[in-house]
């Protein structure tokens, strides 16, 4: 089985350090195929101030904006920051579907916000072009964004993990609360022109127990663990699913 693999024997996204040059980035990367960039910015500031404690005492009594876990339309909730974490920051019901499952990422108050995301290190390169957009967010363990495309960016998990669930649901029951050490983190990827197979209100836990099991060699995605100190690349019009299996918080930066 797939999931009896080594982390590293599943991976399938290359990887570069820190010695990755602006042109070649561009030549090899950009505008054809994801790359996981070692080392390339610190973000240890960033990271200590996003403990549960602090994020609770800078922003619990202030609203946010609350998404579906669904492909093509999203119902928005507002609740208090607090609220959201005490509350509904919970495992993925593995039977719900994606318009039934709420998580806190993008649609942040950038002047409430502000102070945060200044602390952040953003990835190295920037398509010529475009400028780089924040999307912070958090998430129970066993929620994730299903299957979606977008223009480029980039994506770091600086809390938590991302990473491809086991058919038995694995890590459904750990508590759900922003933990206080960095794990990782793990996405799906596939090439603009080979859509994946699965249903627009199936999150993508539920992707994972039933779909990607029958999935011949051929049909699988690219995929691969994102570690601490590692951003991942994926370029526009790239078809991607996230899980996590760990309340995750995690930042991503859109290029447009």
């Amino acid at each position: 089985a797939a999931g009896a693999l080594p982390e590293e024997e599943r991976c399938s996204v290359e990887r570069a350090d820190a010695s990755l040059t602006f042109p070649r980035f561009l030549q090899r990367f950009a505008f054809s195929r994801p790359v996981i960039i070692r080392g390339a910015t610190d973000n240890a500031v960033f990271r200590a101030l996003c403990t549960r404690e602090k994020l609770l005492a800078a922003f619990g009594e202030r609203p946010v904006r609350l998404s579906t876990a669904n492909t093509y339309s999203y119902r928005k909730v507002d609740v208090p920051f607090q609220e959201y974490v005490e509350h509904l920051l919970r495992p993925q019901d593995p039977a719900a579907l994606g318009s039934d499952t709420l998580y806190f990422f993008g649609d942040n108050n950038f002047t409430e916000w502000g102070p945060l995301f200044q602390q952040y290190v953003p990835p190295p390169f920037l398509i010529p072009g475009t400028k780089g957009a924040y999307s912070f967010g958090i998430a129970g363990s066993g929620s994730g964004v299903p299957f979606h495309w977008h223009g480029p960016g980039y994506s770091e998990v600086i809390f938590g993990r991302k990473v491809r669930a086991e058919p038995s649901g694995e890590g459904r029951s750990r508590k759900s609360s922003p933990p206080d050490s960095p794990v990782f983190q793990r996405w799906f990827l596939y090439p603009p022109d080979k859509a994946p197979h699965f249903h627009p209100n199936e999150t993508t836990l539920a992707w994972l127990r039933h779909t990607y099991p029958k999935l011949p060699p051929e049909e699988r995605p690219l995929e691969c663990t994102i570690r601490p100190g590692e951003v991942l690349y994926f370029p526009d019009r790239w078809w991607h699913a996230t899980l996590n299996l760990d309340t995750s918080v995690f930042i991503s930066t859109f290029l447009g």
